[in-house]
C-alpha cells in the first residue's frame, strides 16, 4: 500500500465523502457542503486526488480540471485550481487513459498499470492536498468509485489510502434509488480491513422518496451491526443538477422548464450520444431554456427529426466519426444540410465536420476524411490548447467560453461544387458558419445567457421553429446558483452537518486559531 500510517500530523484538517459507487452522490453531498459551510463562514475548499472523466474545465490560470470540482470551488465560493484535482484522466479507449496532472498532459496511463505504477501520481496528489490543508480550515474531499475495490486498495491515493495518508474521517454516501442499499452499505464496511474500516464515522443516504420512518429499523440495525452511526438522510432533489463526470443526463430540465405550449412553439435539439463523448455539460445551457427539449440519442430517426442536431466533444474524434457512420448518422448529417436544417459541432463535433482530419496524436490514424459540411480541414498537434477566449457573436458578448483540445482547425478553400461554393461562410466565434452548419471549438459559449438566446432564436426560424426566449426566463448563471443554495439547504435540513463537522479539527482550529 502507498501508506501504513498517517504523516505527522496534529489531526485532520479534512473530510473524505466517498461513495458505495459511481455516482452515487459523492459530487452532490460535497457542493452541498462546501456551499452550506461558506454560507456559516468556514473556509472550505473541495478536493478529489484523482477523477476519471471527459467532462473537464479550464481555470483561469490554464490548468484543466474535472467539470464537478470546478463546479465544487464555485460551491465554495472560490476561484478553481488545479489543486483541487491534481490527477484527471481521461479515457480515449477501453485500455488508455490521457494523464493530466496539476491542469497539464502527462502521458498517458494503460489498463494494466491502472493498479500499479502510480506512485508518481499519488505524489502529486498528496502534495496537492496538502497545499489545500496549509491554506483553508476544512477541506471537503471527493472519493473515486468505490472505497470498498479491494482488488485496486494497494496502489490507491483516492479513497482509503487517501483518509489514511491524513487520518481523515470518512463518510460513505450511497443511493438508495439504485436499490440494495443496506446491503450496500454493510458490505462496503464489511470490505474494508481493521485499519481502514477504523476511519468510516458516517453514513449518509442519497436521493430518498418516500416515508423516512419505514427506512429507520434498517439504518438501525446496519449501524448495531457496524457501530457507524448515520447523519443524514437527503430526499430526491428534482432541481438540483450537477456536472455530470460520465454521463449526460438533461432529464431533470425537461421536467422543470415543461410547459404547455404546442410543439410548433418548442424547439426540440438531438444530442448524440457519441462512445467518447466529452464536455457533455455543453447542452445543459440550451436545455435550461423554457420551451426546448434536449433528447440524448444515438437513434438516427430521432437525430434527423430535431431542429437541432448537436455533435458534441469527443475525447476521440476519428473513431467517433467513424462510429457516427457505421451507424448511419453520417447520412442523417448530410440529408440535415442538404435540407438546410440545422446542425451544430462543438470541439470534437467541429472536427468531424471537417473535409479532412489528420490525427497522429489522439486516435493516430492518418488522415481521414471528415464529413465535409464545412471548410476546415484539422491537424492534431502533441501540445494542448487550454484557453479561456472571450469573443462575441452578432453584437452579443461571449465571456464564459473555454478550449480544450489538440485538434487545430484551419480555413481551407472549398472545392469546385462543394455547397459551401453557393453558400456565404460566416465567422462562427473561433469556427464557422456555413448555411444551416454551425462549428466552433469554444466549449462552455452557450452559458453566455444573451448570446445564447439570439443563437437559438436563429436556430428556430431555419428550422420553422415558433420558439421564442421566454421574457424574465433566469440565466445559467442564476440557475446554477439556485441549484446550490438548494442543495445546501437539503443538507442543512436532512443532514447532521455539526455532526459531521464535529469529526474534523474546524472547531478545535476556531476555538483555538490555526
Amino acid at each position: 500500500m502507498l501508506s501504513s500510517a498517517p504523516s505527522d500530523r496534529s489531526g485532520p484538517s479534512g473530510l473524505l465523502v466517498a461513495g458505495t459507487s459511481s455516482d452515487a452522490g459523492k459530487s452532490v453531498v460535497v457542493a452541498g457542503l462546501c456551499r452550506a459551510l461558506a454560507r456559516r463562514g468556514v473556509e472550505v475548499a473541495p478536493f478529489k486526488a484523482q477523477n476519471m472523466s471527459n467532462n473537464s474545465m479550464v481555470c483561469l490560470d490554464g490548468g484543466e480540471i474535472g467539470r464537478a470540482q470546478y463546479l465544487q470551488a464555485q460551491a465554495a465560493r472560490l476561484e478553481p485550481t488545479t489543486a483541487m484535482n491534481p490527477v484527471l484522466l481521461k479515457p480515449g479507449t477501453d485500455r488508455r487513459a490521457f494523464v493530466v496532472v496539476r491542469g497539464e498532459p502527462a502521458g498517458t496511463l494503460e489498463a494494466g498499470q491502472y493498479a500499479a505504477g502510480r506512485a508518481h501520481l499519488a505524489e502529486a496528489a498528496f502534495a496537492a492536498y496538502r497545499e489545500l490543508a496549509d491554506s483553508y480550515e476544512l477541506v471537503v474531499c471527493e472519493g473515486a468509485g468505490s472505497p470498498a475495490e479491494i482488488n485496486l486498495r494497494a496502489g490507491d491515493y483516492v479513497n482509503m489510502g487517501l483518509a489514511r495518508e491524513f487520518d481523515l474521517p470518512v463518510v460513505v454516501v450511497g443511493d438508495i434509488d439504485r436499490g440494495g442499499i443496506l446491503a450496500s452499505l454493510y458490505g462496503t464496511w464489511a470490505l474494508l480491513d481493521e485499519d481502514d474500516r477504523a476511519l468510516l464515522k458516517s453514513f449518509v443516504i442519497n436521493k430518498f422518496r418516500g416515508d423516512a420512518s419505514v427506512l429507520e429499523p434498517g439504518l438501525e440495525a446496519i449501524t448495531e451491526r457496524t457501530g457507524v452511526p448515520f447523519h443524514g438522510v437527503i430526499p430526491w432533489l428534482l432541481d438540483v443538477w450537477l456536472d455530470s463526470e460520465d454521463t449526460l443526463e438533461v432529464a431533470h430540465w425537461r421536467a422543470s422548464t415543461a410547459s404547455s405550449t404546442s410543439s410548433r412553439e418548442r424547439l426540440k435539439v438531438a444530442v448524440i450520444r457519441l462512445p467518447r463523448i466529452s464536455n457533455a455539460t455543453d447542452v445543459d445551457a440550451l436545455a435550461i431554456e423554457p420551451g426546448i427539449d434536449v433528447l440524448v440519442t444515438i437513434d438516427p430517426a430521432v437525430a434527423e427529426s430535431a431542429d437541432l442536431l448537436v455533435l458534441p466533444g469527443s475525447r476521440s474524434t476519428a473513431s467517433d466519426l467513424e462510429w457516427l457512420r457505421v451507424r448511419g448518422l453520417a447520412e442523417v448529417v448530410a440529408r440535415r444540410v442538404a435540407t438546410g436544417r440545422p446542425v451544430l459541432g462543438i470541439c470534437g463535433g467541429y472536427q468531424m465536420l471537417a473535409h479532412e482530419i489528420e490525427d497522429d496524436v489522439e486516435g493516430r490514424v492518418g488522415v481521414v476524411p471528415g464529413l465535409g459540411h464545412l471548410p476546415v480541414r484539422v491537424e492534431f498537434h502533441g501540445s494542448k490548447v487550454l484557453a479561456r477566449p472571450v469573443g462575441s457573436w452578432s453584437g452579443h458578448l461571449v465571456d464564459s467560453a473555454y478550449e480544450i483540445h489538440h485538434g487545430i482547425a484551419r480555413r481551407i478553400a472549398p472545392a469546385t461544387g462543394d455547397d459551401a461554393d453557393s453558400l456565404a461562410v460566416q465567422p462562427f466565434l473561433d469556427g464557422w458558419n456555413v448555411g444551416s452548419v454551425w462549428g466552433t471549438m469554444w466549449h462552455g459559449a452557450f452559458e453566455s445567457d444573451d448570446f445564447r438566446r439570439a443563437w437559438l432564436a436563429e436556430v428556430a426560424r431555419a428550422a420553422g421553429s415558433r420558439w421564442q426566449p421566454e421574457s424574465g426566463a433566469p440565466g445559467f448563471a442564476e440557475r446554477r446558483e439556485r441549484m446550490l443554495d438548494t442543495l445546501a439547504d437539503a443538507l442543512e435540513e436532512h443532514v447532521d452537518v455539526d455532526a459531521l463537522l464535529s469529526l474534523t479539527r474546524v472547531l478545535e482550529l476556531r476555538g483555538g486559531g490555526r
